[in-house]
């Protein structure tokens, strides 16, 4: 059975992005209020109080990572192009915890609770909108990753963990143009067309079509390969590998391209593509239905960005499971086989010793994804999608995934979900 919480008036606004610690016991929410909550579960009766509360920043969006294996540390970035880093530091309590936001205070040194989150740092690199934010697993250290509108991802690495205000730019990667592992017979995809981004999947809105037209007759206008006619477009994300065997290793999906790349950061090398997992053109077997947009007669279908990537918990496996949404509606999950042991990936001319199977594919949301997580043993993926429901997906014997259960604003009950096998698809090199 499925347990839910409701925080009653959380922002007045839109909440923008949510993000848990590792225990699940403290939440911290952002909205287009320009407000950052920070929560803290009562298990004796399951509300959420409000630890703190400020604003964080002027522009209007904001996205977070909460991490709590070098004290606790707060991630935010915005479309200010900045990124701060808060740390929580104790004071004396003023007033009791206010229930699920229920008068909760608008400035941090009166908020209800015995907390404060204090600004160390602002990383001011990013030549475009920050678009997510993820801490490393806590073996490689104090870093963290972004990855901006322009494409780059950069690894920040913390030089004073006491104070946290030092934080070196330790690596500067352009998803755009490093290259790509791919198969030969992958279609050459035309990356100037705009996405879909209306709620259904019935074809492009004439706005969109209107603005295809344009931008073919005016070429001037186009963006940069990988890039939409449009920020909203287009899907920017990132996820640490969290096993420490194969080095820091990020999965990034950046624009339209609509894949992700499995990157290998090394302080030796410049950073290589070990991997790409392209879902366009769908592999033998696969449905296919709503999850590209036809581009004409003979040409190749136009991919829908990724919006989000979640690498799984390894939890002893031979194979890594990466799971990945994206505007069109379809929630997938890859399963990637590590390079043998001793193979090389140095060198661009090299043949790619990483190999990746789509295990499954799920249409079910029927609009945009906005989050896939694992959970911690990495058995159970939830989505959360534009239809208004965050649904979960579960392995049984055979390695066949099925929806487990979803809920929505309106707890309503859904109607029995077939089963999904995709044993049989092939391998995406």
């Amino acid at each position: 059975m499925i347990q839910t919480g409701l925080i009653q008036s959380a922002h007045n606004d839109l909440v923008t992005d949510v993000a848990y610690d590792f225990y699940g016991l403290r939440l911290a929410t952002c909205s287009l209020d320009q407000r950052i909550k920070v929560w803290q579960l009562d298990e004796s009766n399951g509300n959420w109080n409000v630890e703190d509360d400020w604003k964080a920043s002027t522009p209007e969006d904001l996205y977070l990572y909460l991490s709590t294996k070098f004290g606790t540390v707060l991630a935010s970035a915005s479309f200010d192009r900045t990124v701060k880093i808060w740390e929580q530091t104790t004071f004396a309590s003023t007033s009791d915890p206010q229930p699920n936001g229920a008068g909760a205070s608008s400035s941090q040194a009166t908020s209800g609770g015995s907390s404060r989150w204090v600004e160390r740092a602002v990383l001011v690199d990013s030549r475009g909108t920050v678009r997510a934010v993820e801490f490393s697993p806590h073996h490689f250290g104090l870093k963290l990753a972004t990855v901006s509108s322009d494409n780059h991802i950069r690894i920040y690495e913390c030089l004073e963990q006491s104070s946290l205000a030092t934080w070196q730019l330790s690596e500067e990667v352009d998803v755009s143009t490093l290259p790509s592992v791919s198969l030969p017979s992958s279609y050459s995809v035309a990356f100037a067309t705009p996405t879909q981004t209306s709620a259904t999947l019935e074809g492009a809105s004439a706005t969109l079509v209107a603005q295809a037209l344009q931008q073919s007759q005016n070429p001037t206008t186009q963006g940069r390969p990988g890039m939409g006619n449009r920020e909203a477009d287009g899907g920017w994300c990132i996820s640490w590998c969290k096993d420490r065997y194969w080095g820091e290793i990020i999965a990034a999906g950046c624009g339209i391209s609509g894949v992700i790349k499995i990157i290998q950061l090394s302080p030796s090398r410049r950073p290589v593509t070990l991997l790409t997992l392209d879902p366009s053109p769908s592999p033998a077997g696969l449905p296919t239905e709503g999850g590209t947009l036809p581009a004409g007669d003979g040409d190749a279908p136009t991919p829908f960005a990724i919006t989000s990537v979640a690498w799984a918990p390894s939890c002893g496996r031979s194979y890594h499971l990466i799971a990945t949404g994206g505007r069109d509606g379809h929630v997938r999950i890859w399963r990637v086989k590590p390079a043998e042991e001793g193979s090389d990936v140095e060198g661009e001319g090299s043949d790619p010793k990483w190999s990746a199977t789509v295990v499954a594919d799920f249409d079910h949301h029927k609009s945009a994804v906005g989050r896939v997580e694992w959970n911690i043993t990495g058995t159970v993926l939830s989505s959360a999608g534009n239809d208004g429901r965050v649904r979960l997906w579960k392995a049984t014997v055979g390695n066949v995934w099925r929806p487990a259960g979803s809920i929505g604003v309106e707890q309503s009950e859904d109607t029995q979900e077939a089963d999904v096998n995709m044993d049989e698809n092939p391998v995406a090199e």
